[in-house]
């Protein structure tokens, strides 16, 4: 599904088109209904569906099915609590029971049908909400949140128990959030908080606790949805709900699995669009749901992988703990956009200052010289034998007094300079008390970055409590860590949004002729000779060696006259995965006489193992250049995903690869070559001439370009290797494997 429409995407031979589900909701995509130039060339959707959530989170009338005032029910503490949500929301509540008069004063009524009004939102506080969704769908209620749980947390049994429920969701026409969730969205939030907020999602409610908590060190949070098991609203909606918010100035997610990627890239590349920071705890960076392929690529992408690179490539910040989303988050939405990218460490102590600086270095934060001239200045106030160059070291003293914000303020005008951290490893008043209040006075006539760490285990401290949590406009951190990783993914973050080019508006729409080439080439089921995966390549323009395919030790001479010595041998055939293994390569052959032997040879060795053969390859023989591999894989998630990496024998060795999860463009296909260890390879060392990286990149593309539409059709892909020549000489794909389903 696409967001907050009930539509079913489907595609035919080579065309997408709609199949819709009823009528399809003029919000879907920006305002109107789904078309099919809202479709990429394999039928799946480009732009985010925007659910509308409003009636959701303040509803004007909310029914509580199954409410209770016995005392000792589970139900009534929920009731209690839902009474009191109401009203600070200003809905009129309706109790729902069958054998209640009233509950809490309240009148009850017997069913759904029977309340006196249209209600936005039903909370079903029943063990089973099945039939309590035809019922609500009767009475054309908008909005519903099941509580209940033993559905697909719990086994077989309960997943399909959930996809009927599912189904009865589709068929309503209403939105569902649930089951097996919680109270969470109905949380008393603080309103004498000003400034962006934070809103939360989690699928698990108790790991949110944390965030949610930062209210009482002033930070305002705006909503929290609880998605539970998504069995239909799911994150990805609520990402791109929040996405919308004039008061969100960031996403926080807890998520422990994701219903449907491209809905959440859809909804991340919502949030982008907008330079609206999503900041994700996704559990599960173990490789135990990986997937084995017969290809290297496939070796490549554990499921962890491809989650990790869609959303770097999406701008989604991912984080490990949930002291690190609590801190990213609050610091995401509500510091400014940075005026430079350069960070300078301030302190009172050299080793704290030339501590926090190596860790904010090996982070990759940029800590820039501070010029002589800035250097002259600051040494007006602070002695000469203290380094002022960057990280700034004060000595103590000058902190006690009047340079204490001169120093501040010169360091703050300098323009290279667009963060200021001041780690105070421990409270030590007076002194700390004045430098925590010349941090946040500066902070106020500044519209850079004031950063603070304080290290105090205590916390109870009036200059942390008061001073620094007191103020809007400095970022308070407990630990170096955690304000290294957020100050990275700050800068990080604007500058991804400041040049952000959404992929899907360049997506293809309709089949290019390749496509149309490859698909007489297309065997279902079936992996395809490396002769047959080669035509693939080539009809998406695509270099392969020169060769010819023969049957007959004669023909293989003819053929390596054709192609001109010297020469690659090696068997072809449709079960064959890794040749080289089985000894069914032969290079650098280079007379008649050697190719009739290796026929010969290559020929009894399939024989012996039984390999099925179309015939033998005679190959031109490239030698120079940097091996890579560039391949496809399927993942459950995301569908088809790209992978760029060192190829050869360092492809199962070093597992060096970056991926990506199509469409992407030319920058992003760069960037993948950027986070290869190996990219040194590229640029030439040791006297080796630079690669034909412009080439590789326009591999990568083509590659994309296949993937996106031969889509399902294409199991596996693997080019390797591929042989990237010196610069301006192209890359040829040497080897290849397609696995067709």
């Amino acid at each position: 599904m696409l967001g907050s429409t009930h539509g079913t995407f489907t595609t035919d031979p080579r065309r997408a088109h709609v199949v819709a589900c009823g009528e399809l909701p003029p919000n879907a995509v920006h305002g109107r209904a789904v078309t099919a130039d809202d479709l990429d060339v394999s039928g799946r959707p480009l732009y985010a569906g925007v659910p509308d959530l409003d009636r959701f989170f303040r509803p004007a009338s909310v029914a509580v099915v199954g409410a209770s005032d016995a005392e000792g029910r589970p139900n009534t503490g929920i009731t209690r609590q839902l009474i009191a949500w109401a009203e600070r929301v200003g809905a009129r509540l309706h109790p729902v029971h069958p054998t209640r008069q009233s509950v809490f004063g309240i009148p009850c009524f017997p069913s759904v049908a029977d309340l006196p009004e249209q209600v936005d939102l039903a909370v079903l506080l029943v063990g089973d909400p099945l039939p309590v969704i035809e019922q609500l769908a009767e009475e054309k209620v908008r909005f519903a949140v099941a509580f209940a749980s033993g559905f697909a947390e719990t086994g077989e049994e309960g997943a399909a128990a959930q996809e009927r429920l599912t189904a009865a969701v589709q068929r309503s026409g209403l939105r569902l959030l649930g089951p097996n969730t919680n109270l969470n969205a109905f949380e008393k939030f603080r309103e004498d908080l000003e400034g962006p907020a934070i809103a939360l999602i989690t699928q698990s409610g108790h790991q949110g606790r944390p965030v949610f908590t930062l209210q009482e060190l002033g930070i305002r949070l705006s909503h929290w949805a609880p998605t539970g098991n998504e069995a239909d609203l799911e994150t990805a909606d609520f990402i791109s709900y929040f996405a919308e918010r004039p008061e969100v100035g960031a996403i926080a997610c807890y998520v422990e699995g994701l219903k449907d990627g491209r809905a959440f890239l859809l909804a991340a590349d919502r949030a982008a669009r907008r330079g609206v920071p999503v900041v994700a705890v996704k559990v599960g960076r173990t490789e135990t749901g990986a997937r084995m392929a017969a290809s290297h690529t496939g070796k490549l992408t554990g499921a962890d992988t491809v989650v990790d690179a869609a959303m770097r490539q999406f701008g989604v910040i991912r984080v490990d703990g949930l002291d690190e989303l609590q801190d990213t988050s609050a610091l995401l939405a509500r510091a400014r956009r940075p005026k430079a990218d350069g960070v300078v460490v301030y302190s009172i102590s050299g080793g704290t200052g030339a501590h926090f600086s190596d860790l904010a270095t090996e982070a990759g934060l940029s800590l820039p010289t501070l010029s002589a001239d800035r250097q002259a200045e600051l040494h007006q106030w602070i002695p000469e034998y203290l380094n002022v160059a960057n990280p700034v070291d004060n000595g103590g003293h000058p902190v006690g007094d009047w340079r204490g914000r001169k120093i501040i303020d010169a360091i703050l005008d300098d323009p290279e300079v667009g963060v200021l951290i001041c780690p105070i490893t421990g409270p030590f008043p007076p002194m700390s008390d004045k430098l925590a209040q010349d941090l946040v006075d500066a902070a106020e006539q500044t519209d850079k970055l004031v950063c603070v760490v304080w290290g105090s285990p205590v916390g109870t401290e009036e200059a942390y409590r008061t001073t620094l949590l007191g103020s809007s406009r400095v970022a308070t951190f407990r630990t170096f860590a955690n304000c290294i990783t957020a100050v990275r993914a700050y800068l990080d973050h604007h500058r991804f949004t400041a040049h952000y080019r959404s992929p899907f508006d360049e997506a293809p729409r309709t089949p290019s002729p390749s496509f149309r080439k490859a698909q007489a080439l297309m065997r279902p089921g079936q992996q395809l000779s490396e002769h047959a995966a080669k035509q693939l390549l080539r009809a998406y323009g695509i270099r392969v060696p020169r060769e010819q395919l023969v049957t007959s030790a004669a023909a293989a001479v003819r053929a390596a006259g054709l192609v001109g010595y010297p020469v690659v041998m090696k068997a072809s055939g449709a079960q064959l995965a890794h040749k080289t293994e089985l000894g069914l390569v032969k290079i650098g052959l280079t007379s008649a006489s050697q190719v009739r032997d290796a026929y010969r040879e290559l020929t009894d060795i399939a024989r012996y193992e039984g390999v099925a053969l179309d015939g033998i390859l005679v190959c031109q023989m490239i030698e120079r250049g940097v091996e890579m591999v560039v391949g496809v894989t399927q993942d459950p998630l995301f569908g088809p995903t790209v992978t760029v990496g060192l190829g050869g024998v360092l492809v199962e060795v070093l597992r060096d690869a970056a991926v990506r999860v199509p469409p992407f463009g030319e920058d992003q296909a760069k960037a993948m070559l950027s986070e290869l260890r190996g990219r040194a390879l590229l640029d030439g060392v040791r006297g080796a001439a630079p690669a034909d990286i412009d080439a590789l990149v326009e591999v990568v593309l083509r590659v994309q370009r296949m993937a996106l539409e031969l889509g399902e059709d294409i199991a596996e892909l693997d080019i390797n290797p591929l042989m990237v020549l010196p610069r301006g000489q192209g890359a040829v794909a040497l080897d290849a494997l397609a696995v067709c389903q």
